[in-house]
């Protein structure tokens, strides 16, 4: 894991066309901004986990209907 430090304003780029900016920080907060292309997806993780564990549950439940 990389780990930067960084302040208000101040960018970090990935791949070439993924960029962060530092936009806020408010005690134990930090606001980013975030430029992508449209195609790319961007969750915060609790987001990303809840959609892999409704995707699970989808597959598990194909599977079962499948097999009955």
């Amino acid at each position: 894991m990389l780990v930067l430090s960084r302040d208000i304003g101040e960018w970090v780029i990935i791949n070439d066309d993924i960029k962060l900016v530092i936009v806020d920080i408010q005690k134990d907060r930090v606001r980013l901004g975030i430029e992508a292309p449209k195609d790319t997806t961007i969750h915060r993780k609790e987001i990303y986990d809840a959609i892999k564990k409704k995707k699970a549950g989808e597959k598990d439940n194909a599977n079962e209907t499948k097999n009955k």
